[in-house]
């Protein structure tokens, strides 16, 4: 198994999100896929939901996964399906991303000039890891949700 990203070897063409399909006129286009696929890329959602994402610290993960939350249960009470999942992807990709940047210095795994090789874990900021805490506790919330996970299991069941 290769030590390289995942993304080198990215296949575009075969990938299920496309930026130039508006997903609240086309939901049936819309994949759940795995963790945070396509959340850079859906629209309308990423516009809407994009703008509010912020970890830089505690403070503003607070602001930031509080008000992508909102838009989740705003989602949810229109059963727009899709806005949900993209926020809770937003709320997950608000953990993995502060946590990456709390492993590694500037969030930087791996070395491009050096083959990719993996740069040394625990160089990062402590105070990120206190923000993707807060994320964790938003997204876990998000997927504990009864009305999102039923709508999730049903839309995975019909469209994958």
């Amino acid at each position: 198994m290769s030590d390289k990203p995942s993304y080198l070897d990215f296949d575009k063409p075969a990938y299920s999100w496309k930026p130039d399909i508006d997903y609240r006129k086309h939901p049936e286009l819309y994949k759940v896929g795995k963790g945070e696929q396509g959340v850079l890329i859906c629209e309308p959602y990423k516009s809407e939901i994009g703008q509010h994402w912020r970890f830089k610290d505690v403070a503003v993960a607070k602001q930031s996964s509080e008000q992508i939350y909102i838009l989740f249960e705003g989602y949810l009470e229109k059963d727009d399906f899709v806005g949900a999942d993209m926020a809770r992807k937003y709320l997950q990709m608000g953990y993995t991303r502060a946590r990456r940047y709390a492993n590694y210095k500037g969030g930087k795994k791996y070395n491009k000039d050096n083959h990719y090789q993996q740069l040394e874990r625990g160089t990062g900021e402590t105070e990120k890891a206190a923000s993707a805490a807060i994320f964790y506790k938003k997204w876990k919330a998000a997927e504990a949700n009864i009305h999102y996970a039923t709508m999730k299991k049903a839309w995975k069941k019909e469209r994958g």
